[in-house]
């Protein structure tokens, strides 16, 4: 593995890749370090450190934290990140298969998928606004979240020039990060805009590792036990066993056989049996997406409603009641998922005009039962795998009170993120050192892309 990496950069074409996606990688990580003008950061620091690590709160904001890589707490020109235009894309995909004009320009090739990617950007503009002014009148007034009020004003001058310039500012960051990530895409190496996102959720482990490190020297207790060697020890092949059942799902799949009609095609004879690959985790972490997003509004519009605050406990991050409800509903959205973007009816039609058959299926309806029936049971067991992996980093919160942002690593939409990306980019530099006959990252078999 370490000989690929040598010659990785031995490679004129991939190394200037990898500089390029490296130089990109620094200004996204300055771009969460500069403080949106108006903010006070003293102030601004000392409200997040009253957060504790088992409020609600803190956890509420640590969960956001993570996706901006450490911008929120400083309310830096990045703290939006990414997320809008990715919030923008999966609102596009879910309204193609509905909407027939997009659905016809998704037909139309590389000029339709343009034209949607041009409205995606639009959408994420109109998202850009939204939220910055729902974060710039937070900052205002943290209270209208649902949040302590800070002991000190946070924004030096508050009013309606701060709001437009905070909306401004942090619209046109993102904008500018969504053009980085397609510049990595087309000049650099792996998916620029996963891979923006994977390199915000790692700036955060330094300072997981560095709280770990405190609680061993400072002989803190978890769970009401005394941190030890061996305790760091556990958590180690804990995150090792969490990491390997992670790519366990992400690249586990159900090979169907197809079996094509030969025909020569040139010099070559095409045809044969091939596989068709259904994805385990055929959504990915759209579901953890959806059922985080959708969990959060019922706790804050419970805490403005006085006779109903009572209710608000079971919407409290890291619950018991709250893990059961989340688990439940990533069992639904992967089904919801899959029914939106997996298509067996077009897959068979696409089938039989090749030619192409399952063998012991017939052609047409039945073989899109058979695919239908197929993707049901395979997605079954990927959204309990699923459903068991994001609620696992509030398992180890709420049973042994380790701290949020170390859990947060165990499992989950970090962990998810972090493996598909890395395996993406992993895939895309082996094929880059194949084709020039160099061994790739595994001696026997090959790193397998996620999009096959």
């Amino acid at each position: 593995m370490f000989s690929a990496f040598l010659n990785s950069i031995k490679i004129k074409e991939l190394r200037g890749r990898i500089l390029f996606t490296a130089g990109i990688i620094i200004l996204d990580r300055l771009a969460a370090n500069i403080p949106c003008p108006g903010v006070d950061p003293s102030a601004l620091k000392q409200y997040f450190s009253q957060f504790g690590q088992g409020s609600a709160e803190g956890m509420f904001m640590g969960m956001f934290d993570i996706f901006s890589g450490g911008a929120l707490q400083q309310f830096a020109i990045a703290t939006l990140g990414i997320m809008p235009y990715i919030s923008a894309s999966i609102i596009m995909q879910l309204l193609t298969p509905v909407l027939p004009s997009l659905e016809k320009l998704a037909r139309e090739g590389d000029v339709g998928r343009q034209k949607i990617n041009q409205y995606t950007r639009y959408l994420t503009v109109v998202i850009c606004i939204i939220q910055g002014a729902m974060a710039a009148l937070a900052m205002i007034n943290p209270g209208r979240l649902g949040l302590p009020h800070p002991q000190n004003p946070l924004v030096t001058n508050p009013g309606s020039f701060f709001v437009i310039m905070t909306v401004i500012v942090l619209t046109c960051a993102t904008m500018i990060l969504v053009w980085f990530g397609e510049q990595i895409t087309e000049r650099g190496i792996g998916n620029g805009i996963s891979l923006i996102i994977t390199v915000n959720i790692i700036a955060r482990m330094p300072a997981a590792m560095y709280g770990l490190y405190e609680i061993a020297v400072s002989h803190g207790t978890i769970s009401g036990t005394r941190f030890r060697l061996v305790h760091l020890l556990i958590l180690f092949i804990i995150f090792i066993l969490v990491t390997a059942a992670t790519i366990v799902l992400t690249q586990g799949q159900r090979r169907i056989p197809i079996q094509m009609a030969k025909r020569i095609v040139g010099n070559k004879m095409k045809g044969g049996t091939t596989y068709m690959p259904l994805k385990v985790n055929f959504s990915g972490v759209m579901p953890i997406i959806f059922a985080g997003a959708i969990l959060v509004l019922p706790g804050i519009l419970l805490r403005w409603i006085p006779f109903a605050r009572e209710y608000a406990v079971y919407f409290q991050y890291g619950s018991t009641s709250y893990m059961i409800i989340y688990g439940i509903m990533i069992l639904a959205f992967s089904y919801f998922w899959v029914a939106n973007q997996f298509n067996p009816i077009q897959i068979a039609d696409n089938l039989k005009k090749e030619g192409a058959y399952i063998p012991g299926i017939r052609p047409g309806q039945p073989t899109a039962d058979f695919l239908d029936n197929t993707m049901t049971r395979v997605t079954l067991a990927g959204s309990i795998f699923l459903a068991a992996l994001a609620v696992f980093p509030m398992f180890l919160y709420k049973g042994f009170k380790i701290p949020y942002n170390i859990t947060s690593f165990f499992g989950g939409t970090s962990l998810l993120i972090m493996v598909g990306v890395l395996l993406d980019t992993l895939s895309q530099m082996e094929s880059h050192l194949t084709m020039r006959n160099y061994d790739g990252f595994l001696k026997h078999g090959k790193v397998r892309s996620r999009r096959q």
